[in-house]
């Protein structure tokens, strides 16, 4: 069984009396796809976005048992007024709930709330489960803040508490230090490690011990820098016994290590090194099989190169399903 665990939705539509902040869908001449149309922003979106067939068709060519669908990162606009921000999430997390209905054991979803307004965000949780939604995703930072802030902690308590998931997806900003070209590349490692390094030092991992979070790509750079952040907090080497006379940051605390051992992360890095790394500093039961698909096109088949590795029948069991099953709550 495989489960793609980073995959994308975009509702067909839009109620014609939505706000003007809306996005929209435009027919494409010629074509099923639809372009999307939100401020600045012109993208053509291939139907299996939003045709829940098209989706079930596409799952079948790759290889793909179930995929856990999430909104397109640009609809994660906080930027709106908040009011219109939540009428915005509620359209959204209505139409993945119907698209997921069409096929409840190939399609599970995830819905969105608006983050610029975390009181809000956080009673919109209870809706999303009530939908039959399994968790949410959000930005890697929210109009700049990160979600490490103690503003965001009672979102997540929340989330927490109702057992739904939390997918944060990288969500580039533009920064003077790096051109526009580095936005989905560089930037999109740098939002993993502030978004996943936030959690862990802001206090929020540590509060919400039970909380069920996965990083798309890996959390960018995150795991680069673990054995330094280990370091600082131990004063050792290769995880080897506390020399607290080398700590340069000591505190009681988990270590950086253990700390980061409580999230997932999706596996789409590219290269079967990579992934060799992540599991041997991580764990094979942290990482997931994602594709963002239909925004980039899939390995074919699905997870080829993690198929490729020869791994252990239980680690490519974890990988490949058993740990999204555990990150949604459903082992």
């Amino acid at each position: 069984m495989i489960i793609d665990a980073h995959a994308h939705i975009l509702p067909d539509d839009y109620p014609a009396d939505a706000p003007e902040c809306f996005p929209s869908m435009e027919a494409v001449s010629g074509s099923t796809d639809r372009t999307l149309v939100f401020g600045q922003m012109r993208f053509q979106a291939k139907d299996a976005f939003f045709a829940a067939e098209r989706r079930i068709e596409e799952q079948d060519a790759s290889g793909v048992d179930m995929e856990v669908v999430s909104p397109m990162p640009p609809l994660l606009k906080y930027d709106l007024p908040a009011a219109d921000g939540l009428a915005l999430a509620q359209h959204v997390n209505h139409f993945t709930a119907q698209l997921c209905e069409h096929a409840p054991d190939r399609l599970t979803g995830l819905g969105m709330v608006p983050l610029q307004d975390p009181d809000a965000a956080t009673a919109e949780l209870s809706a999303i489960k009530d939908a039959g939604l399994a968790g949410v995703e959000i930005a890697s930072n929210i109009l700049g803040d990160s979600i490490g802030d103690e503003k965001f902690l009672d979102f997540f308590k929340e989330a927490e508490r109702l057992g739904v998931s939390v997918f944060v997806h990288a969500m580039p900003s533009p920064m003077s230090r790096l051109p526009m070209s580095a936005m989905g590349t560089y930037v999109v490692g740098v939002e993993g490690i502030f978004a996943a390094g936030s959690m862990a030092l802001g206090g929020t991992a540590a509060a919400c011990p039970d909380l069920r979070i996965s990083f798309s790509h890996a959390a960018g750079g995150f795991a680069m820098m673990l054995p330094r952040a280990n370091y600082f907090w131990g004063g050792s080497w290769n995880e080897e016994p506390v020399n607290p006379e080398r700590a340069v940051m000591p505190d009681d605390g988990p270590s950086p290590l253990e700390m980061a051992r409580r999230f997932y992360y999706d596996s789409m890095v590219f290269d079967h090194r990579t992934i060799r790394y992540l599991i041997d500093l991580l764990g094979a039961d942290r990482l997931l099989v994602g594709s963002d698909f239909p925004a980039m096109l899939r390995e074919e088949p699905i997870a080829k190169t993690l198929k490729s590795m020869d791994l252990p029948p239980e680690e490519w069991e974890s990988i490949s399903s058993r740990n999204a099953l555990r990150w949604l709550g459903r082992e």
